[in-house]
């Protein structure tokens, strides 16, 4: 967009630093700061975020969601809360990744 991280982020109302951070996904930024960039930039908060969240393990993945297929609502929030309950309790290590 022939931006220079100072532009983006005065638009943006952060520092160039912190645009730096994010560019090399060092830091988080909030909602409000996205909607920014993504004002800035022209482009939807969707297109900066398309390549951004890659499942660790598609087949798993698919497997869960083929677990919660024909569920109803309910049934869904009542899954969820237990897997909640489940991971609260889970060890942390090298399995946790």
């Amino acid at each position: 967009m022939n931006l220079t991280q100072e532009q983006l982020a005065e638009s943006a109302d952060v520092t160039t630093a912190f645009i730096g951070h994010i560019e090399r996904s060092e830091r988080s930024l909030s909602l409000e700061t996205l909607i920014k960039i993504s004002n800035r930039l022209g482009v939807t908060v969707d297109y900066l975020l398309s390549d951004s969240y890659k499942p660790r393990d598609p087949q798993m993945t698919e497997e869960l969601l083929q677990l919660l297929d024909n569920k109803s609502p309910s049934q869904k929030r009542a899954l969820l809360d237990i897997m909640r309950t489940i991971v609260k309790y889970l060890p942390l290590g090298e399995d946790a990744k």
